[in-house]
């Protein structure tokens, strides 16, 4: 293992990149990516908290939904982090600088009834949907046409995702009143 350690790039640093975006532009693309990893990042892991400990009669369906919520976050999450790179900048990742950039809030290490948990999950989304959809407009504002399509792309499954909690949430259920109480 070496021993010689090289920054090669320092973290909060833009350089010249292939895709000839403009430095400056690149820069605040970069930012607005970032934040966009953080935020899912933060999504990831509480919805991943939510596919380890949700319990009830509708488990084994929540179990798997709750998986392929948070894929979806990690799949987004790459994707982001790739373009940022590919835009001169580094994609942030250690935890503490996530939850620092993250402009959304972890509902924290507690358990809380299911119905609590989705809820906490939709707000998260429906923050996520707001801030890509201004990511999207400050890419486009700048030129950087590819940026703002790989986002829409994500946004598609962001929405679609939200609104399956959002089928979660409503009133309607097949299980017994007995059985939820």
């Amino acid at each position: 293992m070496s021993t010689q350690k090289t920054v090669r790039q320092q973290a909060d640093t833009v350089e010249e990149n292939a895709l000839r975006l403009d430095q400056e532009k690149a820069e605040q693309v970069v930012d607005a990516l970032n934040t966009e990893l953080a935020n899912s990042y933060v999504l990831y892991h509480q919805l991943k908290k939510h596919h380890w400990v949700v319990e009830g009669a509708e488990f084994r369906d929540l179990h798997l939904f709750f998986e392929e919520a948070y894929e979806h976050a990690e799949v987004g999450a790459d994707l982001i982090a790739e373009r940022a790179q590919a835009l001169g900048g580094v994609p942030v990742s250690g935890p503490s600088n996530l939850e620092d950039r993250a402009t959304v809030e972890f509902e924290g290490e507690d358990v809380y009834d299911l119905r609590t948990m989705m809820e906490n999950d939709l707000e998260i989304y429906g923050e996520i949907i707001e801030s890509m959809r201004d990511s999207i407009e400050l890419a486009t504002n700048l030129g950087d046409h590819a940026t703002a399509q790989i986002l829409r792309e994500i946004l598609v499954d962001v929405e679609d995702d939200a609104h399956h909690f959002e089928h979660y949430l409503e009133d309607e259920t097949l299980v017994l009143e007995d059985a939820t109480h």
